[in-house]
């Protein structure tokens, strides 16, 4: 592999800024992306280069844009994006992107990814290698009654929480029945495109 000369890194605020100063420690220039809404943010003032992303009154869609940070990336050289977490961290397009792009994602490979970014996948490979788990549901929970019967069957209180998604998005802890179906509504809603839902003891 080639050094990594030049760094952008797809995020904001500390996050940003503590992925900027390693960078920088190593001897790495920087780029930074910000919105409008962070034209003041310190993580702008912290790179060596930064660019503003998306439109005035987009504060934090941007930092979603694939295409818009590989074409930021591609403009100014950048050999390698570290995507800090949260945002596109666990977007395997993203990763994949990166790679077509012939741009060095700071992460796991897309393959691995795949692999472990859905958690109910995630813990079939825990389990094929002889980790420990805490009990969950078995079978998909496709509606709130399902829901039900399974924490009914494990024991309250439960986690309710997205099979995709991460950033503790879709996750409620629930106490009582009265409260699962209301809850689980709420968790399928925020956690974009994670249909399947499971639960933890």
């Amino acid at each position: 592999m080639n050094k990594i000369k030049k760094l952008l890194v797809a995020n904001r605020g500390e996050i940003a800024i503590r992925c900027l100063r390693a960078a920088s420690e190593l001897e790495i220039k920087t780029v930074a992306v910000y919105t409008y809404e962070d034209r003041y943010s310190l993580h702008r003032y912290k790179a060596d280069e930064a660019y503003q992303i998306g439109h005035d009154n987009d504060p934090l869609k941007p930092y979603l844009d694939i295409e818009e940070i590989i074409r930021i990336a591609k403009k100014y050289e950048v050999d390698a994006i570290h995507p800090g977490y949260g945002f596109l961290s666990e977007n395997v397009n993203f990763n994949k992107r990166c790679r077509e792009a012939g741009i060095v994602f700071i992460g796991p490979s897309p393959e691995a990814m795949n692999m472990l970014g859905d958690k109910v996948a995630a813990k079939k490979i825990a389990q094929a290698c002889s980790v420990p788990m805490i009990e969950d549901s078995k079978i998909s929970l496709t509606d709130s009654s399902v829901a039900l019967s399974e924490a009914q069957r494990i024991g309250l209180p439960v986690i309710l929480k997205a099979a995709a998604g991460g950033g503790g998005r879709g996750m409620r802890v629930i106490r009582n029945e009265e409260d699962l179906e209301k809850s689980f509504t709420e968790a399928k809603r925020e956690a974009a495109n994670a249909l399947a839902m499971t639960l933890f003891y």
